[in-house]
């Protein structure tokens, strides 16, 4: 029981789609901690530059008795304060949005890297026409249509005069 437990296991662990998600998450991390870098440290500096020296980082309230100034300082206070860190919340919100539009433009380049040139079918010459008479459809070739009996003529002939 113990081998093909096993075995199922094996086969399910290496099937191609399992692998590619593990190498995805992988990946997916990395990429995470390099976008948290892009924010945190070339981002959000001249953002807080801007606002007048404001590291977010150091964006709190906090929701009891404190003299702390950084985060830092409540951290290491002997009895922290709790906080409500909004700044380091917005370093995370524009991180989400950072990561979500790089997802979005590498599935999008993906996208066109795999769509199929859709070939056109031909357009098959038609095989059937209007009766003039009744207006139902008729063989090209035909000489008499075979709803109403009206004499027709042929697609392809001319039509001669009789006198």
């Amino acid at each position: 029981m113990f081998r093909s437990m096993l075995s199922e296991f094996k086969t399910f662990a290496m099937r191609g789609n399992v692998v590619d998600l593990a190498v995805g998450v992988i990946i997916g991390g990395a990429f995470g901690k390099i976008v948290t870098s892009l924010v945190n440290d070339v981002v959000m500096p001249p953002i807080g530059k801007l606002l007048g020296n404001v590291d977010f980082k150091d964006l709190f309230i906090p929701l009891g008795h404190t003299t702390a100034k950084t985060m830092e300082e409540i951290k290491k206070a002997e009895v922290p304060v709790p906080v409500i860190a909004y700044g380091q919340f917005i370093n995370v919100l524009i991180d989400f949005i950072l990561v979500a539009f790089c997802v979005f433009m590498l599935v999008k380049f993906l996208n066109k890297l795999s769509r199929k040139k859709e070939v056109e079918a031909p357009v098959a010459a038609p095989t059937t026409r209007e009766c003039p008479y009744c207006l139902s459809a008729i063989p090209l070739a035909a000489s008499r249509c075979s709803h109403c009996t009206s004499e027709v003529v042929p697609v392809g002939q001319a039509h001669t005069a009789r006198g």
